[in-house]
């Protein structure tokens, strides 16, 4: 199925159900959609078209929901920009993607041809009408590109087709919202969980409330939940374990709570459990390339007793997983269709396994896994350096790259600081350390990088060393670098 043409059914059936809340404002299925056909057809008439791919750098709101929807009515896909990346970064999503068009109510770069839709409400859009012409694709055309941390310093760009997205809501599965669920959408629109939050609601009928800042806290939370009944809410593991640790009541009056991204904590599920029996709490597991979700899992208190953690679950409609010499491959719908311009690199990591009998295109994901007596897949660490770091897919090449970038920095070396709880495979911050034969401070390091890299990416400690220490087999010395974290620590305790 097409993202867009569900939608439009939707909008015939219900056309008074409200689609999107933002700022008390309510825009219902009818004038969304009859806004998203008006700016179809002035996108299709700037060359918006099958085979085009369509960069959208607008904030969270309704106009966004519409922008995104009218892309896809012109048969094109779109690539949400977040607004807080570093302009050399855009620069080069810019280049790579050789859009007709930028979709901005910002300056854009010189030359660059612009569209500007938030110049009108929804409601001018709607009245001004407008067809689109009639795209002839398929579900396996693209509609979106998730861009995501690459270990030779450039973006990965992941391009999703509709079916990706579909699939994930069918009404046989776990996440079959509907009509009358209401969901916080907080996540930034590059990230694949704005996926889940926007187009869950639209294609099941349900209702998108958006959250003004860039980051969720849980006062605003509970605004929404109190005032826009908001119901259902999805948060990376590491802020449901602040928000269970800061303001647990913040939760009051929800049905469903998804979290995951990372390695869930049993201290706080329990917590959690404890206090609200009735919200179910799910876990969901999948890498960008499944979009959003393989797999689910309801979380039930004899989880909290496993002794390998609380499972990731079973697949979602659509989805299978492979465990292939314990690593977890995916397969199904869900799968993208490639990274933009790196064939060697999808080649690679999309590859053909043979699954009970016959050739099964799959996902490598470098997850490492295993499935219990019931069937139920778990986490079991990375085949390679790829960590989560508040739920961001983080690649310490990357950052290495851009670190090496730097004049006068020779090694450098990335390392993932563990998680204060002690979780196995859990981290929760990143730890840069340098040498160099200048003086090049830590604060201009940090400067530079932040120029250059997503604010998520940028370590949050930086370390200029004597010398990079390596083990007997030549290779870095990982444990070494992260004892002299806690040696800095101990010495400003003690210092008189």
């Amino acid at each position: 199925m097409l993202i867009h043409k569900v939608i439009a059914a939707h909008a015939a059936e219900q056309p008074e159900a409200v689609a999107v809340i933002h700022r008390g404002s309510r825009v219902d299925y009818r004038t969304l959609d009859a806004a998203a056909d008006a700016c179809a057809a002035e996108l299709a008439a700037l060359g918006v078209g099958p085979g085009t791919i369509v960069p959208v750098s607008l904030g969270r709101s309704a106009h966004l929901a519409m922008t995104l929807l009218a892309v896809l009515k012109c048969g094109a896909a779109y690539a949400a920009i977040d607004r807080r990346w570093p302009a050399e970064r855009v620069g080069v999503l810019l280049q790579l993607l050789a859009p007709p068009v930028l979709i901005t109510d910002q300056p854009a770069p010189p030359g660059t041809p612009v569209c500007d839709p938030t110049g009108r409400g929804l409601d001018e859009w709607a009245a001004a009408g407008g067809t689109p012409p009639e795209a002839e694709i398929t579900p396996d055309a693209p509609a979106c590109v998730f861009f995501t941390s690459g270990t030779t310093g450039v973006p990965k760009g992941v391009l999703s087709p509709h079916r990706a997205t579909t699939r994930l809501f069918a009404p046989s599965g776990p996440l079959a919202f509907g009509p009358g669920r209401v969901m916080c959408q907080a996540s930034p629109p590059a990230w694949d969980a704005f996926s889940l939050e926007l187009w869950g609601m639209l294609t099941t009928g349900g209702t998108a409330v958006v959250a003004d800042d860039d980051h969720l806290l849980p006062h605003v939370l509970h605004r929404l939940i109190a005032e826009e009944n908001v119901n259902t809410l999805w948060l990376t593991a590491s802020l449901f374990n602040l928000f269970t640790d800061l303001e647990p009541e913040c939760f009051t009056g929800l049905k469903h709570v998804i979290t995951g991204g990372e390695r869930l904590s049993p201290a706080h599920v329990e917590r959690f459990l404890r206090r609200y029996p009735d919200i179910t709490l799910a876990n969901g597991y999948g890498p960008v390339e499944s979009c959003v979700f393989a797999t689910y899992h309801t979380i039930t208190r004899a989880d909290l007793e496993r002794t390998d953690g609380i499972p990731l679950g079973r697949p979602v409609p659509g989805t299978g997983i492979h465990l292939v010499d314990d690593e977890i491959c995916i397969s199904g719908d869900g799968l993208a269709l490639g990274y933009l311009g790196q064939e060697e690199l999808t080649a690679e990591r999309f590859v053909e396994r043979v699954v009970d009998g016959r050739p099964v295109r799959v996902y490598r994901t470098g997850d490492l896994g295993r499935r219990d007596a019931d069937e139920l897949l778990h986490f079991r660490g990375r085949a390679d350096r790829q960590v989560k770091i508040r739920g961001y897919r983080i690649e310490p090449a990357e950052i290495e790259v851009a670190a090496h970038r730097i004049d006068g920095l020779h090694q450098c070396v990335v390392v993932p600081v563990p998680a204060a709880d002690g979780r196995p495979g859990s981290y929760d911050k990143l730890a840069l350390f340098y040498t160099t034969a200048t003086a090049v401070e830590p604060p201009a390091v940090r400067r530079l990088l932040a120029s250059r890299l997503p604010h998520y990416s940028v370590p949050d400690v930086i370390r200029q060393v004597p010398a990079i220490p390596v083990t007997t087999n030549g290779k870095t010395d990982a444990r070494t670098l992260l004892d002299t974290l806690t040696a800095s620590v101990a010495a400003r305790l003690t210092a008189p």
